[in-house]
């Protein structure tokens, strides 16, 4: 007498690491040559992994391999199957102590080069082991979606299964390139850089607005550090977050008697992350480095 037994399909760590090399490299041919494989070995692994499990993990589009909500679902288990057989094969070696892998961060473009990077820089002495990948821009990344491990914004996050905390307040300061007169307190004559039309209704912008009413736009953009370039070079006066105004030479902070408002920054990680080592490590530097 025979009896029928449903098993679940046996995944591998092996399967696991094809997986993951795929999702990070977005095609075949790199996630080959990351894992030391050849092309045709990894899609056929693949098609038997998703074969196995009776999902698809991956979208095949023009511009390579995308995970599939079903891919994305597994990829925080998947990287914790990592870290533990990663630390497994350290204790053999006795090394448990080191941290590997890959940690991705978004942030805007000024913060991320000129806040996060001294703070990037050292935990990369501390853990060489792991790649830290900084993407830089306008964009909001997806932490449900994995598109980034750890996220800074100007506001709380409000997304389900975010962990978010406020990690600093920002000041912020008026600037302009030294030796340039002292702006009239109505502004007439004063030249302004600031937020394209996109972030007209940002704190700094309506601050111009109500202690340089006169003054005229020069220049706009949405790129904080292009502000502060056209600000050293004299076109306008400009209010910048002083992490990155104190940082040029040619400019000045100018006091008309009450500051721009300062800005709260946050971060924010999808709560399937916070048992990953590094993770949780580059948030401890970043708490030493910004207490509350």
């Amino acid at each position: 007498m025979h009896e029928d037994t449903q098993r679940e399909p046996a995944v591998e760590w092996s399967d696991v690491r094809i997986f993951l090399a795929i999702a990070r490299e977005g095609s075949l041919g790199a996630a080959a040559r990351a894992v030391g494989q050849t092309q045709p070995t990894m899609g056929r692994r693949l098609r038997a992994l998703e074969a196995a499990i009776g999902q698809a993990l991956f979208q095949r589009t023009a511009d390579g391999f995308v995970l599939t909500d079903e891919g994305t679902a597994v990829m925080a288990s998947a990287e914790r199957m990592e870290e533990e057989a990663l630390a497994f094969e350290r204790r053999l070696a006795g090394r448990e102590s080191t941290l590997s892998g890959q940690l991705r961060l978004a942030a805007s473009d000024w913060f991320g080069s000129y806040v996060l990077t001294p703070v990037l820089a050292e935990f990369a002495r501390r853990h060489p082991s792991v790649t830290v990948e900084l993407l830089t821009d306008a964009r909001l990344y997806s932490l449900a979606r994995r598109e980034a491990d750890l996220a800074f914004r100007i506001k709380a996050f409000d997304e389900p299964d975010v962990i978010s905390r406020r990690l600093l307040r920002m000041p912020y300061a008026l600037y302009a390139r030294r030796g340039l007169p002292r702006p009239r307190k109505d502004g007439r004559g004063t030249r302004l850089v600031t937020m394209n039309a996109a972030f007209g209704g940002m704190p700094d912008v309506t601050w111009l607005k109500k202690h340089l009413p006169q003054a005229t736009v020069a220049f706009t953009s949405n790129n904080r550090e292009a502000q502060a370039r056209m600000c050293a070079e004299g076109i306008g006066v400009a209010v910048l977050p002083v992490a990155l105004g104190d940082a040029f030479p040619e400019i000045r902070r100018i006091d008309l008697g009450e500051p721009p408002p300062s800005r709260d920054t946050w971060l924010g990680y999808h709560k399937d992350l916070k048992r990953l080592n590094r993770l949780r490590s580059m948030l401890e530097l970043l708490a030493d480095r910004f207490p509350a």
